[in-house]
């Protein structure tokens, strides 16, 4: 038996992704949006409104940097989207988010989180998405395995869950891609 729910913007996962831009006085900014990912494999995709001041940045600026909100930063990567840099200039100071330029685009990198795509803005599509070429992938060593690679239970990446409005944390290994599926073959 299902339960027919209708339309609903219900999606799993929902990566809780941390958009950091400059505006036109350099000023670094960020945002919590959970509706973007992948877009190929070297773009992403945001689904941002053009009254954010990210959105703005972005347009102005033509680069961007996504980073992965982690379970030690909820707080602080909640608030970044409550509130507008439009209306709360000091909001990075607040969450308690340090930058440093990124040397690959024009847009800041949050020290606090351990996992950055630094992005050129490459196109926005007719509905007013942005579309962004990955130009670097950062991580801090913190969060590599044995091999140097990015370790999902170290990075702690949080996913938004839209139907409790809860944040959960991911990293619970399941199995193995393109490798479990040949039990079936």
């Amino acid at each position: 038996m299902r339960k027919n729910f209708g339309v609903k913007p219900w999606f799993y996962p929902l990566p809780v992704l941390i958009i950091g831009t400059y505006d036109e006085e350099g000023k670094a900014d960020a945002m919590n949006a959970a509706w973007g990912g992948l877009y190929e494999s070297n773009l992403v995709e945001l689904c941002l409104s053009a009254g954010h001041k990210t959105t703005k940045n972005i347009l102005k600026k033509g680069a961007f940097t996504v980073s992965f909100a982690d379970a030690a930063h909820v707080a602080a990567c909640d608030y970044v989207g409550m509130v507008s840099g439009n209306n709360t200039p000091d909001k990075m100071e607040k969450a308690g988010f340090t930058t440093t330029k990124s040397s690959f685009v024009d847009a800041p990198i949050i020290e606090e989180l351990p996992m950055t795509l630094e992005c050129r803005l490459l196109k926005t599509t007719e509905e007013g998405n942005i579309i962004g070429e990955i130009i670097n992938i950062s991580a801090k060593e913190e969060i590599l395995d044995e091999n140097g690679m990015i370790d999902i239970q170290k990075l702690r990446p949080i996913s938004f869950d839209p139907v409790r409005n809860d944040y959960v944390v991911m990293g619970e290994k399941v199995g193995n891609a393109f490798s479990d599926g040949n039990q079936l073959k």
